[in-house]
């Protein structure tokens, strides 16, 4: 497969980076959006002021309200969106390699974004693209590296170095289960992380949490399938440091609102749809899951932070491997 060109499933800022990563790699990128707005600047302007303000895409990056005929298809939008994307596009999906990069689990059906994509577009091949990496990063050609899952090595080898450029660089694996499942279980823990550091409860207590959350997604997703090897890579430690750390991270930043004892407006984070859906896919294989469970009482608002650290702490002590 010649892979020359590529078309991006959503125009927001993540989608945009994307396309434009994909242009410096050196292929022939159609965003699909629509808002015509959006799409007329790009056309127009080689910019997407309303999503990523700043940056000035390629020449080779364009825009379209429908979906063309690509080699490959990367889908970027929202978890929660990623099902009526498929079905608005379903047709010219079938058949194609189809890249997802939505970090988040289908809230009323707990399903995975393979799973969503398989029950649409059965004879569609997934992929998944996951790890350390902002919009705004991989957009402006800062050096980033992450992780391309797919199931058949050679194939997904290629569709990597299809995408791979002088600055953004995709390591394939053959996870794509796990690497799936840590993409979208870290946002959990970083609304955790973020709340309390929004308390003031201190980097020592944040890099605990932090380590113990390690723990916790490694465990969850290695009953669940996944390589426990993943999750020492950019799929799993790397992008569970970074959304844990950054104030980039929405969901760091909601969970420091939280923290402060405020409800955050705006956009909502992808960890706060996913906790729930977490909390029941550790009740299904019947992993303990505390820090999970102590991210969903502080969404629910009746518990602060600060009394849910209270909680952990009084835990019984029990062997660091355990």
């Amino acid at each position: 497969m010649a892979n020359d060109t590529v078309a991006v499933i959503g125009a927001g800022a993540w989608g945009t980076a994307l396309a434009q990563a994909a242009a410096i790699a050196g292929r022939t990128v159609t965003l699909v959006g629509r808002d015509p707005v959006v799409i007329s600047e790009i056309n127009d302007w080689h910019g997407n002021s309303v999503h990523l303000p700043g940056v000035t895409l390629l020449p080779t990056v364009t825009a379209s309200a429908t979906l063309p005929n690509a080699d490959i298809v990367i889908l970027a939008v929202p978890a929660q969106a990623s099902r009526d994307a498929l079905l608005d596009h379903h047709a010219r999906l079938r058949g194609k390699p189809v890249v997802l990069t939505a970090k988040g689990l289908e809230h009323d059906s707990l399903k995975r974004q393979s799973e969503v994509l398989a029950e649409i577009v059965p004879d569609a091949t997934p992929y998944v693209l996951s790890g350390p990496s902002f919009a705004t990063d991989v957009a402006a050609g800062r050096p980033t590296a992450v992780t391309l899952a797919g199931d058949d090595a050679e194939q997904t080898s290629e569709i990597a170095a299809a995408l791979a450029g002088p600055t953004f660089r995709p390591y394939a694996s053959d996870d794509r289960l796990g690497v799936e499942l840590a993409g979208a279980l870290k946002n959990v823990y970083a609304v955790g992380c973020g709340a309390v550091d929004g308390a003031g409860l201190g980097a020592s207590a944040r890099s605990a949490l932090l380590a113990r959350a390690f723990a916790e997604l490694t465990r969850l997703v290695v009953r669940m399938g996944g390589s426990a090897s993943t999750l020492t890579g950019l799929a799993g430690l790397g992008d569970l440091t970074l959304s844990c750390t950054s104030t980039q991270s929405r969901n760091y930043r909601y969970g420091v609102s939280l923290g402060r004892g405020q409800r955050p407006g705006g956009e909502l984070a992808e960890g706060v749809l996913t906790a729930p859906v977490a909390k029941a896919l550790a009740d299904q294989v019947r992993i303990d899951a505390p820090l999970i469970d102590a991210v969903n009482l502080l969404l629910e608002g009746n518990t602060s932070i600060t009394e849910i650290v209270a909680g952990l702490m009084s835990r019984p002590l029990k062997r660091e491997e355990d």
